[in-house]
């Protein structure tokens, strides 16, 4: 599978061979049958987290399911579908989901089975929406775990270990218009004096730095409210085009203040263009809210290093959800996202000084980016029922790799 990689570029898939199983069916059998393998969604990861030298199984091949419970306030879906897909057919029958990823590229399976989030002080990960899992286990059977089930809280971010996810239950709220406006030149002594301010000032916030002298950057603003302020924090609100700073401003989301659909403002990157970089490498970490300044001030003491491999650093918060190995399990966050230069020597020597500082403070690396932290155990309270839980559905280890096996069963 020489020609099989993630969409970084950075990993090359070691699987003997790539399943494309087009119906549930097909799927069983694939799993009865191996005696080793990993599900794979839009390959958004950079991580080894799905890769084996078993089979590897693309989930996107299967049908697709919408299936609406307006009643419920619930929509049930196929793993493999992508947000940019669903979002546009909720918004159509006047309904939205919480929250969003900055990338509409990243399927619904994958992106909750990783902790994926988007941002803001009230909206968790992604996958605190997920009310109910359907999977196909390790022996080919299927299974059903709800909230409120035993076991249900390590069962959305399961990281492909409990079987393959198939359909998922998610809640929803009213469709509602969001607007972007962008503010710089913020100062690092006012962000830093501020941060509760500063990311409680919108219904999402991102805040972008590169870590150069006092200049901290600039921030989104993604509001609910018609109105906006000219000033925040001392910077002024400017009008760009851009949803990052420095990308091409025909692969962002509108920027300017003009109000439109969630899913058409929440995400940074449209659905019809490559996003972000496209030639990078990504690393985070969800910090406790708590600690979110010390964890700041220490990785400025990196910035000389930093800023040479570096397209920018993203802030973002969320608020606490309950799935065990979420890195915000029961803690409010910070996340601080690491945008990369495709440097792969260099950052490789640089991730494992940033992790140190920041699992020092608590810090939880997002298992869908790169890591250098393997002693995992203190980080996650609930780790022990969470391996509990995979070993009842997977006794034999069939959909465990080396990395999982690194980090989470040794």
């Amino acid at each position: 599978m020489a020609d099989e990689l993630n969409w970084g570029r950075n990993l090359v898939y070691s699987a003997r061979e790539l399943h494309r199983p087009t119906s549930v069916e097909q799927l069983r059998g694939i799993v009865a049958a191996s005696r080793g393998l990993r599900p794979l969604g839009t390959r958004h990861s950079f991580s080894a987290i799905a890769d084996t030298t078993g089979d590897l199984v693309d989930m996107t091949h299967l049908p697709r399911v919408f299936e609406l419970d307006p009643d419920a306030q619930t929509v049930t879906v196929d793993a493999g579908i992508r947000y940019g897909e669903l979002a546009p057919r909720l918004h159509d029958e006047g309904f939205a989901l919480q929250n969003l990823g900055s990338l509409p590229h990243i399927s619904v399976g994958g992106a909750t089975a990783t902790g994926t989030h988007g941002s803001g002080d009230a909206n968790p990960p992604l996958s605190a929406s997920v009310s109910a899992v359907e999977l196909v286990t390790a022996d080919g059977g299927t299974a059903r775990l709800a909230r409120g089930d035993d076991g249900f809280d390590g069962a959305v971010v399961s990281l492909g270990a409990l079987g393959l996810v198939t359909r998922l239950t998610l809640d929803l709220v009213p469709t509602f218009e969001v607007r972007q406006d962008r503010y710089a030149t913020l100062a690092w002594g006012d962000v830093l004096d501020r941060l509760d301010e500063l990311f409680g000032a919108a219904y999402s916030v991102c805040g972008f730095t590169t870590w150069a002298g006092d200049d901290f950057g600039e921030v989104l603003l993604k509001s609910t409210e018609r109105e906006l302020p000219e000033e925040l924090l001392g910077a002024r609100r400017v009008p760009v085009v851009a949803a990052k700073p420095g990308e091409d401003p025909g692969k962002s989301t509108e920027v300017g203040g003009v109000p439109g659909p969630w899913h058409l403002r929440l995400p940074h990157f449209r659905l019809d263009a490559v996003p972000s970089v496209g030639d990078e490498l990504q690393s985070e970490w969800f910090v406790p809210r708590a600690r979110a300044r010390e964890a700041l001030e220490l990785l400025r003491e990196l910035a000389d290093d930093i800023q040479p491999h570096l397209h920018a650093t993203e802030l973002r918060t969320t608020a606490a959800e309950t799935q065990w190995l979420s890195g915000a399990s029961d803690a409010e966050t910070l996340t601080i996202g690491f945008t990369w230069k495709h440097h792969p020597a260099e950052v490789g020597r640089l991730i494992p000084r940033v992790e140190e500082r920041l699992v020092s403070l608590g810090g939880r690396p997002h298992w869908g980016k790169l890591t250098a932290e393997r002693n995992l155990e203190p980080l996650y309270p609930h780790l022990d029922d969470w391996r509990a839980l995979a070993d009842r559905f997977d006794p034999r280890g069939k959909l465990r790799n080396r990395w999982l096996d690194e980090r989470l069963f040794s």
